[in-house]
C-alpha cells in the first residue's frame, strides 16, 4: 500500500482545481526562489562596490579632484550614484544656472533636494521584488490549505460512494490531501525569511546611505562655498 500514499500518486489523482492550486503555488515558489538568489548576488556585488568606492572617495585631497574622478568612473552603486548627481548639482550651481526654479531657495537647498531624490530612488529600487515575497509568504498558507479542504472533500465523497470507511481507506487520500498544506507551507516559509532578511538589509543600507549623504552634503556646499559666493555676487541667487 505504501506505493499508493507517494506523492505521485497524489498528483496523479488530483482534480483540475487541485492542479490549478499546485501550478499557482509552483509559481509562486520559483518567483521566490529567483527573488532570493537574484536579490541576495546583487546586494552582494553593490556592497562590495560601495565598499571599493568609499574606500577611493575619502582618499581624494579636494572637491576638485572627486569630481575629475567621478567624470572618468561610471557609477555602479548606489554611494557612486549619490555622489555623481551631488557632483553633477554641483557643476550646475557653477556654470551660473541657479536661477533655475529647480535651485530655488540658494545652493543648500537644491544640493538636499538633489541628495534626497537620490536616496529616495534608491530606497524604491530596494524594494524591487519584496513585494512578491511578502504576497507568497502571507498567501502560499492559505492556497495550500484551500488545496487541502478541497481535496478531503473529494476523499471524503470517494470514500462515501464506495461505502467503506476503515482507517485504511481514510487514511490515504486524508495523508495525500494534507500534503497541500505542507506544500503551502514550504512556499512560504523561505520567503517570510527572505522578506525579513532584504528589509533588514534595506534599513541598514538606507541608514549608510543617509550618512554618507549628511557627508557629501557638507563637502559639496562648504567645499564649494567659494563658487556659491561667486555665483551670488554674479546675480544667480537673490
Amino acid at each position: 500500500m505504501s506505493h499508493n500514499l507517494g506523492v505521485a500518486h497524489f498528483v496523479a489523482q488530483i482534480d483540475t482545481v487541485g492542479k490549478v492550486v499546485l501550478v499557482f503555488l509552483l509559481i509562486l515558489s520559483i518567483a521566490s526562489w529567483y527573488l532570493i538568489f537574484t536579490k541576495s548576488l546583487a546586494n552582494w556585488l553593490e556592497a562590495r562596490r560601495a565598499r571599493a568606492f568609499l574606500d577611493q572617495f575619502w582618499q581624494h585631497n579636494s572637491v576638485d579632484t572627486l569630481a575629475a574622478s567621478m567624470q572618468q568612473a561610471k557609477p555602479d552603486n548606489a554611494f557612486a550614484h549619490l555622489a555623481d548627481e551631488g557632483v553633477a548639482a554641483m557643476r550646475s550651481a557653477s556654470g551660473h544656472s541657479m536661477q533655475k526654479l529647480a535651485a530655488a531657495g540658494g545652493m543648500s537647498e537644491f544640493m538636499t533636494r538633489v541628495i534626497r531624490n537620490g536616496i529616495d530612488q534608491e530606497s524604491a529600487r530596494c524594494e524591487n521584488g519584496l513585494t512578491v515575497l511578502a504576497s507568497a509568504g502571507s498567501v502560499s498558507p492559505y492556497i495550500g490549505l484551500f488545496g487541502t479542504v478541497w481535496a478531503i472533500y473529494h476523499a471524503l465523497v470517494n470514500i462515501g460512494l464506495s461505502g467503506q470507511g476503515t482507517l485504511d481507506k481514510v487514511a490515504g487520500p486524508v495523508g495525500e490531501a494534507l500534503i497541500m498544506t505542507a506544500i503551502g507551507l514550504a512556499v512560504a516559509i523561505p520567503a517570510v525569511f527572505a522578506y525579513n532578511a532584504f528589509n533588514r538589509r534595506n534599513r541598514l543600507w538606507l541608514a549608510k546611505l543617509d550618512a554618507f549623504a549628511h557627508d557629501l552634503f557638507v563637502l559639496l556646499t562648504v567645499g564649494n562655498g567659494a563658487d556659491e559666493k561667486n555665483i551670488k555676487a554674479d546675480g544667480a541667487v537673490s
